[in-house]
């Protein structure tokens, strides 16, 4: 008997007409497959915002702001009246009322919070983005209000908190959520499930290199780890199927001030809504 997969756990599947065209491309070319599977990773998709999150996305003031570094706007969103900020920042293809019970929760312990749409993605405008585009609007919001208690990041946005913190956003406390880890390994697994020739994740990472003029590895997230000196909870379920849990125990190994929890059934995105993992996140940031 088969044992079925819930819709929390099983991985995002790639439609089947992208999959036909990418191979159709890469029949005749290599480097236009590259350029294929690039405009494809850079382009999240944006969801509407579910009736789960409508609360916070009234109740919060919303603004949109200029990121002058990337020539790029985002929207912001101011929930809860404290002055003890806490930054929260979603995944890809996700939007800043994502981790809305996390934010509730938070703002009952008498804390704000801030998140946003990073670029490309919910209400920001633009159709394509990269890591360091979230990592820049990270430091722009740093200098525009001001310094945070604390930040929580799911996924990419775990990636990025990570990257921001190496790079000088000064926070106490940071707790990553799904994180992704090593670069190359995220290029492979997309590679993988465009279901291309292998070699084709190495082009796709010259052609970012190239195009960004830096390294893609410098953003992987133990790397950022082993520099960053703040306490660090590092989140993460065992069967993830979209990132593996071999990810964040390898962030944790890297950490000089790192705490792990590992969940079991929760997948990618149930973890975010769990009330022991809200808690755990609550309790850290109190710290």
């Amino acid at each position: 008997m088969t044992k079925k997969t819930s819709k929390h756990t099983e991985s995002l599947k790639i439609p089947e007409l992208i999959l036909q065209t990418s191979k159709f491309i890469a029949y005749f070319s290599s480097k236009l497959v590259t350029l294929f599977a690039a405009k494809l990773f850079t382009s999240p998709l944006k969801h509407k915002i579910p009736k789960r999150e409508l609360e916070m996305d009234c109740k919060s003031i919303q603004k949109r702001i200029e990121i002058p570094s990337i020539n790029k706007k985002v929207v912001l969103y101011q929930y809860g009246k404290s002055s003890k900020k806490i930054l929260l920042v979603h995944g890809w293809s996700g939007r800043g009322t994502q981790l809305f019970k996390i934010a509730d929760e938070l703002v009952k312990a008498g804390y704000s919070t801030i998140s946003f749409d990073a670029p490309a993605h919910g209400k920001s405008p633009g159709r394509t983005t990269i890591m360091s585009e979230f990592v820049a609007t990270i430091l722009e919001i740093e200098k525009q209000f001001g310094s945070f208690d604390a930040a929580v990041g799911h996924s990419l946005g775990g990636m990025s908190l990570l990257n921001a913190v190496k790079k000088g956003f000064k926070i106490n406390h940071l707790a990553i959520i799904g994180s992704g880890d090593i670069v190359q390994d995220i290029l492979d697994d997309f590679v993988a499930k465009l279901e291309l020739k292998p070699n084709i994740s190495s082009k796709l990472r010259e052609h970012f290199e190239k195009k960004y003029g830096q390294e893609m590895d410098s953003y992987s997230g133990y790397k950022s780890a082993m520099e960053i000196d703040i306490p660090v909870l590092v989140i993460h379920d065992k069967n993830d199927p979209e990132v593996a849990v071999t990810a964040g125990i390898n962030i944790y190994n890297h950490l000089k001030n790192g705490t792990l929890y590992l969940t079991e059934g929760l997948g990618h995105r149930k973890i975010l809504g769990d009330p022991v993992v809200i808690d755990k996140v609550v309790q850290f940031v109190k710290k």
